[in-house]
């Protein structure tokens, strides 16, 4: 993916003109009222009234999802032979407080915020689905569209899941998404061929033993320290039995045990996820994390219940998909405008829809030129450079007209 800023010129995709001012105000407006009232997901009851409204203002007939929350839109009307390309976006928020205080579009709901740009990804596939529809009217669409305003990507295993069984993916022949990234600056994107994300899934394990009393711990089960054991070695164990290029990382985030210092407990739990680079090595992950754990609480006496919650797998961008998005936004911005990225620990249930179709997310650019603070997603104060907002219609209008020129 060639980067020139001498050479390489912002180009014109053919039947996209510029995206009009009045069109850019509407849409930043939207998103704003989208961050100010948040909902979580399978409770975005409010965000999917107001794209149902909203496209069926443009002559549009969307369909809510089956769960109440969500939606899909046909743009154009699919022949039955080419398969359509799918537009993907998520739309609900996180269960934590929005911490920003300079700006008039701060949440409205107590501990709720819209910190990881769904607000924004919503944005442009609304954004994309009314120029496309201009477009069908105009009998420019070369080919019909399917935008999917997804419920609970935050939810594992995530609402991808729902929604491929509510048929969405029905004719379609490819997918694609964006996800917003601090780390690019806005009016860019960054691709990758193969894996983008990671997978991820989360462990809860509760161990068990008759108590007892401090000074008499050869007498019980000592729990506190087989709950230590399982937090130490559980993982280190893991790293001798699979191989290191799959990047499979056990990490703990919580762990309770004992109420007094002088009482061995009858109950400890530990909670955690289980990361993995490698789809392979994901599938095989339950098993080997059954087993790792398993052995280091039977060696200290403790019984063990483990709740393995499958998660994600990792998106693996598809090589043509890829390629459409790379030309998409050459086309239309210049090669300058793409820039390499790298796989994420993160997870997003867009591989979910991978699992049955092709397709590439691309990261979408949302720091503002020039800030040389470091801003990562999931926290409270997360905020975007809204210019970025033309720049995901663009780049998903754009992709859409020349996959359907290729398929003709």
């Amino acid at each position: 993916m060639s980067r020139d800023p001498e050479t390489d010129v912002p180009g014109e995709t053919p039947l996209l003109g510029t995206l009009p001012e009045q069109l850019r105000a509407e849409l930043i407006a939207f998103r704003r009222d989208v961050h100010m009232h948040p909902e979580l997901g399978f409770q975005e009851f409010r965000t999917t009234a107001a794209l149902k409204t909203r496209l069926e203002a443009a002559g549009l007939r969307p369909r809510v999802l089956p769960g109440g929350t969500g939606l899909t839109c046909d743009i154009g009307t699919w022949d039955g032979v080419r398969p359509m390309l799918a537009i993907r976006a998520d739309i609900d928020a996180l269960p934590i407080p929005d911490t920003k205080t300079d700006v008039p579009y701060r949440s409205t709901v107590p501990d709720r915020a819209h910190a990881c740009g769904h607000d924004v990804h919503t944005t442009c596939a609304l954004g994309a689905a009314l120029v496309l529809a201009d477009l069908d009217r105009q009998g420019l669409l070369p080919n019909a569209v399917r935008v999917v305003f997804q419920p609970a990507e935050e939810v594992l295993p995530g609402g991808a899941v729902d929604a491929v069984e509510a048929g969405v993916l029905d004719g379609v022949g490819r997918i694609i998404a964006v996800h917003c990234d601090p780390r690019v600056d806005a009016g860019r994107i960054g691709l990758r061929t193969g894996a983008i994300t990671s997978a991820c899934d989360r462990l809860e394990v509760t161990l068990a033993g008759p108590g007892g009393h401090t000074a008499r711990p050869h007498l019980t089960t000592d729990l506190v320290t087989a709950a230590a054991r399982v937090a130490t070695d559980a993982p280190a164990v893991l790293a001798r039995r699979i191989d290191a290029r799959a990047g499979l990382a056990l990490t703990w985030g919580r762990i309770e045990c004992g109420h007094a210092p002088n009482v061995i407990p009858q109950h400890a739990e530990l909670g955690g996820t289980v990361r993995c680079l490698d789809l392979a090595a994901w599938r095989e992950a339950p098993d080997q994390v059954y087993a790792a754990i398993d052995e280091v609480a039977t060696l200290h006496g403790a019984k063990c219940q483990i709740e393995y919650v499958r998660g994600v797998p990792p998106v693996v961008n598809d090589p043509g998909v890829t390629e459409l998005l790379h030309d998409a936004m050459t086309e239309r911005c210049g090669a300058y405008a793409v820039e390499d990225t790298e796989q994420s620990l993160g997870g997003e249930d867009f591989s979910w829809y991978l699992e049955h179709v092709p397709g590439a997310m691309a990261r979408l650019g949302v720091r503002r030129p020039g800030d040389p603070a470091k801003h990562d997603l999931h926290r409270g104060d997360f905020d975007v450079d809204e210019s970025a907002i033309k720049v995901g219609v663009e780049l998903f209008t754009a992709a859409a007209l020349l996959d359907g020129r290729r398929a003709s």
